[in-house]
């Protein structure tokens, strides 16, 4: 595997597309400090990137300012005519920006090519969704006077993004944004700024107005601290852990920014007796194992009902067992890496003390024999709710299964924590799919079905999964102020 990642790098059709600097006000920027971007699979270097100083960072926040009046001015039509050449230009290169993302990310290449498709999406969405901002005109309950309300953009703003979806996560927020009439910096996750950087290329020859969208790169916590304190910044959105979320409001809470937030998940998955028992294996193996498990709509408790349980356990095994494990740019991989070493060590914490708990392994288990960055996908059955693997979110390929005996006892579970992101349900029942649905606190429910993301839909959490929505008319609300007009004094005709 060593060399494997270099290697396709240096064949990419267009080489331009590999940058390694910041992109500040239509520049882009080199500078002496820089950080190491990692092959996941072989912690082999593949590049070295310039990290924003400070006075990098505060030039761009000063020149977003600037530009938010000009961009928020500009007619909505010509706002999405340029988000929909970004999103040609993102089609155009997709080989090459999906073999970016799996060399630093690790996910397997078809994976990568469906989230350069699903970035795409957004900002077609959004191009289209610019002309509609619409307003209120209101009864007036004050005679003689006209009432309205205006949706106006919020300002200058912030995307901090994640390194589970290191395209997809900024197109979400950015088309948003610039569709609204605000501009952005996105702050990409230091393990995978070079796809962030490919953004930047496209979306300069998608002839973006300078400053509009800029890109800093560099250490995220000195980063993100400083573009949250400045008070021109009037929002941001963030992807990542719940711990973090939390740090972020904080930084950002003496400038009242708005803020939306995508925080972790603890996904239950609900196979009732009467489902198609193929399909609920084949929906929970696409739910656990996508993106390797590093996702946070990643199926994280399996509960299935007592009568399907044993044959559930078996044919769910099985399948796990013919996933392949191994570089990401690999054909026939299914698995890839840990795009951080910590997560492989938090899997084997994990599974180790399940295992003392009383859990089986039915596949898998830990070590990989690929080495110390892949955990072999892992099937643990038997698994107690009070266990790390089920009561944290595991954010690997590994799959904790429980049995359970009736409805209420299984919402009741499934509900037990402070996280509500997604939750799976299998039933050929329509009253019970009413109920649970109705039933189970989070923000996103798939049933029969393992895959319900895309760009018309509200994706968010409840609880401490997240705040607001992305994605759909929602996402774009997250950008725009609504203004109340009162006219008074108008004359009757």
């Amino acid at each position: 595997m060593q060399g494997k990642a270099k290697r396709a790098l240096s064949e990419l059709k267009r080489p331009d597309l590999l940058r390694t600097g910041p992109h500040v006000a239509a520049a882009w920027l080199r500078r002496d400090a820089f950080q190491t971007v990692e092959d996941p699979a072989t912690g082999e270097a593949i590049a070295e990137v310039s990290s924003c100083s400070a006075g990098d960072v505060s030039f761009a926040v000063e020149r977003a300012a600037e530009a938010f009046g000009p961009w928020s001015r500009t007619l909505p039509r010509h706002r999405g005519e340029i988000l929909t050449r970004w999103a040609r230009a993102i089609r155009e290169n997709e080989d090459d920006l999906a073999v970016i993302a799996t060399c630093e990310q690790g996910k397997p290449l078809a994976e990568s090519r469906g989230e350069v498709a699903y970035a795409a999406d957004f900002l077609d969405w959004y191009a289209g969704e610019a002309e509609r901002a619409y307003g209120e005109t209101l009864p007036s309950h004050l005679p003689s006077s006209r009432m309205s309300v205006l949706q106006q953009p919020v300002g200058a703003t912030v995307a901090i993004t994640p390194w589970n979806f290191p395209l997809a996560m900024i197109t979400r927020k950015a088309g948003a944004a610039l569709a609204a009439g605000c501009t952005m910096i996105v702050k990409s996750a230091p393990e995978t700024p070079l796809s962030a950087l490919a953004l930047a290329v496209l979306a300069e020859e998608a002839n973006f107005p300078p400053s509009v969208l800029q890109f800093l790169t560099g250490d995220a916590p000195a980063v993100a601290s400083q573009l949250l304190r400045e008070p021109a910044i009037r929002a941001f959105s963030f992807t990542g852990s719940t711990g973090v979320g939390r740090l972020l409001l904080g930084m950002a809470a003496p400038t009242i920014k708005r803020a939306s937030l995508e925080l972790g998940g603890n996904a239950p998955f609900l196979v009732f007796a009467d489902a198609d028992l193929d399909r609920a294996v084949s929906g929970a193996i696409a739910a656990k194992f996508a993106t390797s498990g590093q996702d946070c709509l990643a199926a994280n408790r399996i509960y299935v009902q007592r009568k399907i349980y044993p044959a559930f356990v078996e044919a769910f095994s099985q399948a796990t067992a013919a996933m392949r494990t191994g570089h990401g740019l690999s054909p026939e991989t299914g698995i890839g890496p840990m795009t951080r070493p910590s997560a492989v060590d938090k899997c084997r914490r994990m599974v180790e003390a399940a295992l003392r708990g009383g859990a089986r392994v039915a596949a898998g288990g830990m070590p990989s024999s690929l080495g110390e960055r892949f955990v072999e996908p892992t099937v643990l059955y038997d698994v107690d709710d009070a266990m790390d693997v089920a009561s944290e979110e595991v954010f690997g390929p590994v799959a904790a299964i429980a049995p359970f005996d009736v409805e209420e006892e299984v919402i009741r579970r499934a509900n037990a924590t402070e996280m509500g992101l997604a939750a799976y349900v299998y039933t050929d029942d329509l009253n019970r799919t009413l109920r649970v649905t109705e039933a189970l606190q989070y923000g996103m429910v798939a049933v029969n079905t393992p895959k319900f993301t895309g760009a018309p839909i509200p994706f968010g959490g409840w609880k401490q999964s997240g705040l607001g929505r992305e994605g759909s008319r929602h996402g774009m609300s997250e950008y725009l102020e609504p203004k109340y007009v009162c006219i008074g004094n108008v004359a009757a005709n």
